[in-house]
């Protein structure tokens, strides 16, 4: 029997090859079952078998891995929380020197209101009191 010699025309595809090589390897980081101890919370039952362990191991890490996110999203969550509270309390101050500063210019209003009102009633004086000094010239003009 003949061996048979790959021929040139095959190629060997280093691509597909090093994709194989790198799915069989381990990921670093990646769940491994020897990794992390199991949960607390669960405890393997007498009688089950090596693949029934192994396989409601990963399970349970799997779900452990997500209920640590989500435990981590709740962390987020508490910090954007935080932030909003502290941009509330600046909003709580902005307002509150709005309604300081509407007050101060109310206040400036009612001043200045009252300054016109003063200064219209003594221009009224004013002219009142000329006319009656022009009527009594008028009158001792006349007179004479």
């Amino acid at each position: 029997m003949a061996i048979e010699k790959p021929s040139i025309t095959k190629s060997l595809d280093l691509a597909k090859l090093e994709a194989d090589v790198t799915a069989a390897l381990p990921i670093p980081g990646g769940p491994s079952a020897k990794s992390e101890p199991m949960p607390a919370y669960v405890e393997h039952r007498e009688g089950v078998s090596r693949a029934g362990a192994l396989s409601a191991e990963a399970v349970v890490r799997d779900y452990e891995a997500a209920a640590k996110e989500i435990e981590a999203m709740g962390a987020e969550l508490m910090s954007a929380a935080k932030k909003c509270e502290a941009m509330t309390a600046e909003v709580h101050k902005a307002i509150a020197f709005m309604r300081d500063s509407a007050a101060a210019y109310r206040e400036e209003a009612k001043k200045i209101f009252k300054r016109i009102e003063a200064c219209a009633v003594f221009t009224e004086e004013v002219r009142k009191t000329c006319e009656t000094v022009r009527r009594k010239m008028m009158e001792s003009s006349s007179i004479n």
